[in-house]
């Protein structure tokens, strides 16, 4: 998994990248082929957001979150980023079990 981390209007800190590093690297435990994750970092007066898009196989899946604090933002981000992939990881195992016409295999 590749994360890449910038900032908008704001500095990213060495911490920063870590801690949106350390919060992401859960999300791998999800695919087993590499995947791109983008996320910006900002404020958005008076809280701070976090971004994210991950492109897994063929798909882009987006999430945004805001909080007090820059932290909490990434914190809540990861959750949601947890549950679009466990969704998109379900969708893709539930067309994967329904034939062509629309019959339950195996």
């Amino acid at each position: 998994m590749r994360i890449e981390t910038y900032g908008h209007e704001i500095e990213v800190t060495p911490a920063l990248r870590e801690y949106v590093e350390t919060k992401l690297k859960r999300l791998e435990r999800h695919f087993d082929q590499p995947f791109e994750v983008r996320t910006q970092l900002g404020t958005r007066k008076p809280d701070y957001l976090a971004e994210a898009t991950i492109n897994v196989a063929g798909r882009t899946l987006h999430a945004d979150a805001g909080a007090q604090t820059m932290y909490a933002a990434i914190d809540v981000l990861a959750d949601k980023l947890d549950r679009l992939l466990v969704k998109h990881k379900e969708k893709r195992s539930d067309v994967q079990r329904i034939g062509v016409r629309g019959e339950l295999i195996g």
